[in-house]
């Protein structure tokens, strides 16, 4: 597996430390993929967080929440300005982003689009996220990830 993704570079550029995780990534697994990494890397669920794609009202959005969580879509609009949201299809978020499900992650996306983090999960030193690929998680200072991301936070799952 190659460590160098689009997300370490993006990283590497902005000069930003991080550290790689490799775990064996399992498809078709019936666990959510942020928990099936958090179990094979021996970590808590909420430090491990999943990066999903959504719409809110006509504007392509990031959502990163901590993998023991459910996206609330009714806050991510509220947050982001508007009036609904809803996931993107698996394909979409394919294309806007340029990974592959199981393997999304906000650094380095392909059509970058403003990104809001779960509040919650910014209280701990580093955070777990997807580095890009399947199989491959980055442990980065939340600090460092909203300020390269130039995101936002706010309380956007239960």
């Amino acid at each position: 597996m190659s460590m160098a993704t689009r997300a370490t570079r993006a990283l590497d550029a902005a000069g930003v430390a991080y550290r790689l995780h490799p775990y064996d990534y399992e498809a078709g697994v019936a666990v959510g993929k942020g928990l099936q990494a958090a179990a094979a890397l021996g970590l808590a669920p909420d430090r491990v967080l999943k990066t999903l794609m959504a719409w809110v009202d006509a504007r392509a959005v990031c959502a990163v929440i901590p993998s023991d969580r459910q996206l609330q879509p009714k806050a991510l609009a509220a947050a982001c300005g508007g009036k609904a949201a809803r996931m993107m299809e698996a394909a979409e978020a394919e294309r806007r982003s340029g990974y592959k499900v199981g393997g999304v992650s906000p650094f380095g996306q392909q059509r970058p689009v403003p990104v809001w983090f779960e509040r919650d999960a910014l209280a701990a030193a580093s955070v777990w996220i997807n580095a890009g690929q399947r199989g491959l998680l980055l442990e980065i200072a939340p600090a460092d990830a909203l300020r390269v991301l130039q995101a936002s936070s706010a309380a956007i799952s239960r």
